[in-house]
């Protein structure tokens, strides 16, 4: 069977999978740790990554670039929901780009001893038996590797990458990069037909130092390569290897954006207009393609435009994607110059639809869009672990995969991880919970959600709180659980002397009985911040202040407040506040659960048990009281599949028996109510995610948990809503 037969076949497939009148959307089948394809002379904590990624013409097998180190990795998805490693080819060099054509993967490999000597090889594996069987030179640092429709043509970005520490990364510094051509014959490159193509003098930037950056084919033979420094793009003819047409990428000025790194989520700014500086390419058609505009040096636009190819603007996305990013709690606060930094895209037509993905790699999304032929229209959100950079479709199993390049095992956190989507009927499975917008029109900013509170009088409206990740901008967010997926429709920011407050890490949150609330803050020295309790009302102003008594003080740690509940009222209203780790007083394994009476300022306490720790430390998260129980989330601090402990624990009020401090404080008896890991598991079919910081039980007893997400530093941004059912269920 021909190539162009096999893709056809495979393409009426897909659209017979699902019915034509149907919407299909895009949810998470599988995740795969690249971890997982160290062979075992190699130590298991052994920083690797997924980049760019490929798939054979079946389907089955997918084929990424691991620049840390150093080689090219497969992974076996005949079943897409059970991955499994397919090993790795090491290289004497890093990996940049593949490609895959027949049996046979072509990988571009760098090669250089430093940047003003750069080299580099276009390497061919056999896929069967995992052997190199032969390599061309390249003459210089290779990016991005691409084969046309028709098989006859291979095509590498010499990029000849800049040194960003040398006078501030400005342009130029030579040797000048390329596009090289080859000829593609019986399945293989024949490196003599190489055809060196000069990028120079063509870009109104840094014209005798091109640097280009991606390459992408269009059925019609040509090829679209972007010069990103360089704001430019050429579109060359690959048979003859003539520059066909060249434009410059413009700039976008944008308004309504978060600008500063304040801890707080703003959407006021602007931006001057700035370069586009372009990373993907994609051809959407013959004569329309997509760039995707990460900004890398002096640009920041943080969106996607389309142009024909003689350099028309056909549409600019400006900040709309990075909005609908913000909405779901993805927005990074940190190195607001460049926002969401888009960067990698992918085109695909599945059955009657051509679709649109473009990825935030700051972010950690997918935008899906549905190609219209003019303004594309927005579809959906799809999580994708830290730093997405290659986005691949494969139609013929309506599939899209990700390849997410962060790895940061070296700070104990989760490893970099391809991800498989599977598009079918239903509904998004994520985001779980949205913002809605202000007056203005843009999202209430929200993130790192920690402490959560069900609303006393009416069933399924929450109350959470953001933690110390948003310094400047302390917050109580109201979630309407009502809706799919929940919605945030008021934030309140926690003021004090009518300014927000700061030296707040705010974990818990409970209500006053009223229109006010309770608020824990964690302590921290590091940041200035004490372990304390804060009443304020319903305009969110602090009005009273409880620290720690004499008796604590000193005693505390890192590890402080992260819950409170209430029970009782009036006089014997007693607040009841989860620490997540010992204090210097507590033995070993044990934490305290603090009371407090505000009418008589009376301080008591029990010792709750924690669960043995593995690998990491165990702790608790969150508490709440409801029907006779104390509900506890104990968790440990691991990710993905090291995390062992995320679940809930009871503990009964009659056996609550708080001891005055500084006698011998009772140790309570808990029961396991949930365990979370499945329901963190089955949420989205990611891994299992750190910090479960939220629980909540409402009026009618159904309960509520939420995950953390760090403000997108360090993490997947992934946050995490998840609907329990009743309580009277798990007891």
């Amino acid at each position: 069977m021909s190539r162009r037969l096999l893709l056809l076949t495979a393409a009426l497939a897909a659209s017979a999978s699902i019915p034509a009148h149907a919407e299909g959307v895009f949810n998470r089948v599988a995740t795969f740790p690249v971890a997982a394809n160290l062979p075992a002379d190699i130590d298991a904590a052994t920083p690797t990554s997924s980049e760019i990624i490929a798939a054979t013409e079946d389907g089955n097998m997918l084929v990424y670039s691991d620049s840390p180190l150093g080689a090219v990795g497969f992974i076996d998805i005949t079943d897409i929901k059970a991955p499994k490693p397919g090993g790795i080819v090491k290289f004497d060099g890093e990996p940049t780009s593949v490609a895959v054509l027949g049996g046979k993967v072509f990988a571009g490999v760098n090669t250089s001893e430093s940047y003003t000597n750069p080299s580099g090889t276009l390497s061919i594996i056999d896929i069967a038996s995992k052997a190199v069987e032969s390599s061309c030179d390249l003459g210089g640092q290779p990016d991005s590797v691409a084969i046309s429709k028709d098989g006859k043509f291979l095509a590498v970005a010499i990029e000849n990458e800049r040194d960003e520490e040398l006078n501030d990364g400005a342009l130029p510094q030579l040797p000048a990069g390329n596009l090289k051509i080859f000829s593609i014959a019986n399945g293989t490159v024949d490196c003599a037909t190489a055809k060196t193509v000069d990028l120079t003098g063509l870009a109104e930037v840094g014209a005798e130092d091109p640097e280009p950056e991606f390459v992408a084919f269009n059925e019609a033979g040509e090829i679209a390569v972007t010069l990103q420094e360089n704001n430019h793009i050429a579109i060359v003819d690959a048979a003859t290897g003539t520059v066909k047409a060249h434009f410059s990428a413009g700039s976008v000025a944008l308004e309504g954006i978060d600008t500063k790194n304040d801890g707080a989520l703003s959407f006021t700014g602007k931006q001057d207009a700035l370069p586009r500086e372009p990373d993907t390419v994609k051809w959407i058609d013959n004569g329309r393609l997509l760039i995707v505009n990460e900004g890398d040096y002096e640009g920041g636009t943080r969106g996607f435009t389309i142009f024909d190819k003689t350099g028309k603007e056909l549409y600019e996305s400006g900040a709309s994607l990075e909005m609908k990013i913000a909405a779901a709690g993805h927005y990074p606060d940190k190195r607001n110059k460049k926002g969401v930094e888009l960067e990698g895209a992918e085109v695909g037509q599945f059955g009657d639809t051509k679709y649109i993905f473009v990825a935030s790699e700051r972010g950690s999304v997918v935008g899906v869009y549905k190609d219209t032929g003019g303004e594309p229209e927005f579809v959906q959100l799809l999580p994708s672990g830290i730093g997405p950079e290659g986005v691949l479709a494969i139609p013929s199993r309506n599939l899209l995969v990700t390849a997410n390049e962060s790895d940061l095992v070296e700070d104990g956190g989760v490893r970099s991880h391809v991800m498989l989507f599977e598009r079918g009927e239903g509904t998004p499975a994520y985001p779980m919970v949205v913002s809605v917008n202000d007056d203005a029109g843009k999202p209430l900013g929200w993130g790192a959600l920690s402490g959560l509170v069900a609303d006393p009088q009416v069933a399924g409206k929450l109350y959470a709180v953001s933690d110390s990740f948003y310094r400047a901008q302390p917050s109580i967010f109201t979630i309407d659980t009502s809706k799919t997926p929940a919605e945030i429709t008021t934030k309140l920011v926690v003021t004090r002397d009518g300014q927000p407050a700061q030296k707040l890490d705010l974990e818990g949150i409970s209500s006053d009985g009223a229109d006010g609330f309770w608020l824990a803050s964690e302590g921290d020295a590091a940041k200035l911040t004490a372990n304390a309790i804060y009443k304020v009302d319903a305009k969110g102003a602090i009005k009273q202040e409880i620290p720690l008594p004499a008796e604590l003080i000193g005693k505390d740690g890192r590890f402080g407040f992260e819950g409170i509940a209430t029970m009782g009222e009036g006089d014997d209203l007693t607040l009841v506040m989860a620490v997540q780790r010992e204090w210097a007083d507590d033995p070993k394994g044990q934490v305290k659960l603090l009371a407090y009476k505000p009418a008589s300022k009376e301080w008591s306490a029990v010792r709750y048990p924690l669960e043995a720790a593995g690998e990491g430390w165990v702790g608790l998260s969150e508490i709440t009281a409801y029907d006779g129980k104390l509900y506890i989330v104990e968790r440990d601090n691991l990710v993905g599949d090291k995390a062992k402990l995320k679940a809930v624990y009871a503990v009964s009020l009659d056996a609550f028996k708080p001891a005055a401090l500084g006698e011998e404080l009772p140790l309570v008896e808990k029961t396991l109510v949930r365990d979370l890991i499945p329901d963190l598991k089955a949420a989205t079919n990611g891994y299992v995610v750190d910090k479960v910081e939220g629980f909540a039980i409402d009026k009618d007893g159904n309960a509520f948990t939420v995950t953390d997400n760090d403000g997108v530093d360090g993490s997947s941004g992934e946050t995490l809503f998840l609907r329990l059912g009743n309580i009277s269920a798990m007891n």
